[in-house]
């Protein structure tokens, strides 16, 4: 239909920001871009745009052509792949971001199998110290702790965890009174650095109440790594504050044992997150359906027995 010809047009002439840019894109004369958006406007009885060969901006009519125009091209695209779900495999870029740790550890090794199940996906993994911003760098899954504050990124729980205060059996056969986090001052703590500051804070609130406190903690070793980190504490060096995740495998097994039970350190859940819009690809939602239900197989609920799966 020609309508929608013309919202693909429209478009990608706003997109590219001049008639040049556009004539360069589509591989046609400056002349004969020119002269399509005249015929739109003609068409519509409304002027679209205020433009040169260099530059266009668009009137009030011009926004809200693009804005609804984009809508209408969503819904099309999100009906045809609808339809086309069951008939098709899943295909096509998928750029994921976590930090290091959680992402080297849980996220390299589900992306791996996704991808088995799914030859068409071209996975990019990145992981980085800190998130990633999915709109300005690109991606379309960012796994993060937390919910996300920007309302515009949907997110989805696909693991429960929380901080754990533990150590090593023999530094705890021989270390001072530790009955309240206030106590941990007179202890060696070692500390993840993840900012600048010269101290680091704790908090902890206690189970089956509401009381909460934050200690600041400081100790002889101290890293950016939160793996060196949890070696320490293996290795009897002093009291460590880690998330569920990281350390689970080393309190079942015994290597490390949880401190002050009754102080649960804060909550660290896991959330997958993405952009939110009319039409999400099919590849994505599956992505994350695929971290739901497996992420927890890999890792117990804080408070159970099991081994990870």
């Amino acid at each position: 239909m020609a309508q929608l010809d013309d919202l693909v047009f429209f478009q990608q002439l706003a997109r590219a920001g001049s008639l040049t840019a556009t004539a360069r894109d589509l591989g046609l004369s400056l002349s004969a871009v020119s002269k399509r958006l005249k015929q739109l406007e003609a068409r519509l009885g409304v002027e679209l745009a205020s433009r040169t060969t260099r530059r266009l901006s668009l009137t009030a009519e011009g926004e809200r052509y693009l804005e609804r125009g984009a809508a209408i091209l969503e819904e099309l695209a999100e009906l045809e792949e609808a339809l086309g779900e069951q008939q098709a495999a899943l295909s096509g870029p998928l750029r994921v971001n976590a930090t290091f740790g959680f992402g080297r550890r849980h996220v390299a090794p589900l992306l791996s199998d996704f991808c088995a199940y799914h030859p068409g996906v071209e996975a990019t993994l990145e992981l980085s110290n800190y998130p990633l911003s999915l709109g300005e760098q690109g991606f379309d899954v960012g796994i993060r702790v937390g919910e996300p504050p920007d309302s515009r990124l949907v997110a989805r729980r696909i693991l429960a965890s929380r901080r754990i205060l533990c150590a090593a059996p023999g530094y705890v056969a021989h270390m001072p009174d530790l009955k309240v986090p206030a106590d941990l001052v007179a202890h060696p703590c070692l500390v993840l650095r993840e900012n600048e500051s010269d101290y680091a804070v704790w908090r902890f609130r206690q189970r089956d109440s509401s009381a909460e406190q934050a200690v600041k903690v400081a100790g002889p070793m101290s890293s950016n790594d939160g793996e060196a980190v949890v070696q320490w504490a293996l290795d009897g060096r002093g009291i460590v504050l880690r998330s569920w995740w990281d350390i689970h495998r080393h309190l079942e097994s015994g290597r490390l044992v949880e401190l002050l039970p009754e102080w649960q350190g804060v909550r660290a859940d896991f959330h997958a997150v993405y952009q939110q819009r009319r039409h999400v690809p099919a590849r994505i939602r599956a992505f994350v359906a695929y971290l739901e239900q497996e992420m927890p197989r890999r890792v117990p609920a804080p408070g159970r027995p099991e081994q990870a799966k």
